[in-house]
Parts: C-alpha cells; structure tokens; sequence
C-alpha cells in the first residue's frame, strides 16, 4: 500500500486570513465550516490546509508554491497577486519572456508565478 498526499499545511499567525488570500489567488472556496478565528482553514480543492501557530515566520520557506497561471499572462497574474496583497521579493524574469516572479503571501511564505502554458508554447 502506498501513501498519498492529502494536504499540504502552511503554519501561519491566521489561519482565516492567510486561507482566505489564498482562496482568491486560486479562485476555489475556503471549506463551507470555516470562519474567522478558526484555528484552521481548508481550500478543498486545492489540497492547502492553513493552520494557526503560534511561532512567526523567520527563514526563507524551505518548500514553497509554483503558479501557472491558466487564463491570463505571467505579468497580468503578477499584478493581480499584488492588488490582492501579495509582495514582490525578486523579479527573475528574463529579456526573452522567460524566468518567473518570486511573490510573498501577507504572511511572508514566498511563492512563484511561472508562465502560462500560452506563453511557453508561443
């Protein structure tokens, strides 16, 4: 018998809030039982599973999210991260449309937006 991978959990000062920023970068609801002050929050769909500790982030993540944005561009994903609240970190996008964008969620977990599967084959 094998094992699966059920969620990936991110420990975080509020569970709600930091789940509910990533339910609207994914676009895919918080679970239907979870409220503000929840130790824990749920995106179902997309296997992440936020819960409320009570030590602060203080190193760089060592695993961290790779996006590929599906109905848009790189860039265009980039600036809609940022108006939801997300911070750049570093900017690895190269002159020939390569590279991608290191993001940090309000919480300061970096992530990475990649090109879109458009952009790649074009």
């Amino acid at each position: 018998m094998t094992s699966k991978i059920r969620h990936v959990t991110v420990d975080c000062a509020d569970a709600y809030t930091l789940g509910t920023f990533w339910s609207k970068v994914l676009e895919q609801p918080l679970h239907e039982d979870d409220h503000p002050g929840d130790e824990m929050a749920l995106i179902e769909g997309a296997g992440l599973l936020f819960v409320t500790v009570p030590d602060a982030k203080t190193v760089k993540n060592r695993v961290h999210l790779d996006l590929q944005p599906q109905d848009r561009g790189r860039d265009e994903e980039v600036e809609r991260l940022l108006a939801l609240g997300a911070t750049q970190v570093d900017d690895r996008r190269r002159p020939d449309g390569t590279g991608w964008v290191v993001l940090a969620d309000p919480e300061g977990n970096e992530f990475c937006v990649e090109r879109s599967q458009a952009e790649r084959d074009a």
